[in-house]
């Protein structure tokens, strides 16, 4: 077994048995760093209801990124998966990343996330798969228009990066 499998295996197993948006969050970096050599780091997340088409967003100029709670739910919901859910989260997530690290166009971040996934998952892997149709092709079976969730309140997650040291 070469550095890549073993890296690929390590990145599968992380993502598989990942519990908490901190543990998806943690491999979009590490996997971002492998792959393209690029890190950001003091990134926040907070949980929205967005409408059903928007799974996440990045204000520019922010150290945020937004993910839309309601999807997050119905993809709870319908998959019994765990790593499918966990998929879904880290393509979201990997997706506005590429735009905190400077990355503004929509085509190129696209791309970015399939060339990410493929490099660290491989090319049958659900993150890839995700990468390469789109989040809502987890939802395709789902009656999304009949979904009409209320407005909560923003919600932060805590300990979603945790600094490993002060910034000075």
């Amino acid at each position: 077994m070469d550095g890549g499998d073993a890296s690929m295996d390590k990145f599968r197993d992380r993502l598989e048995t990942a519990d908490s948006y901190a543990e998806v969050w943690q491999a979009v970096k590490d996997t971002v760093e492998f792959s393209l050599g690029k890190r950001r780091s003091s990134m926040m997340l907070f949980l929205e209801d967005l409408p059903i088409q928007l799974g996440a967003y990045h204000p520019v100029g922010t150290n945020n990124i937004v993910l839309n709670r309601t999807l997050v739910e119905i993809v709870v919901a319908s998959m019994s998966a765990k790593l499918v859910v966990n998929a879904l989260v880290y393509n979201l997530l990997l997706h506005e990343y590429l735009h905190a690290l400077g990355e503004m166009s929509e085509t190129k971040v696209r791309r970015g996330v399939v060339e990410v996934a493929r490099a660290c998952f491989g090319d049958e892997h659900i993150a890839t798969t995700i990468a390469r149709k789109t989040p809502w092709a987890l939802l395709q079976n789902v009656p999304l228009q009949t979904i009409n969730a209320p407005k909560r309140v923003t919600q932060i997650v805590k300990d979603f990066e945790r600094a490993g040291r002060y910034i000075v």
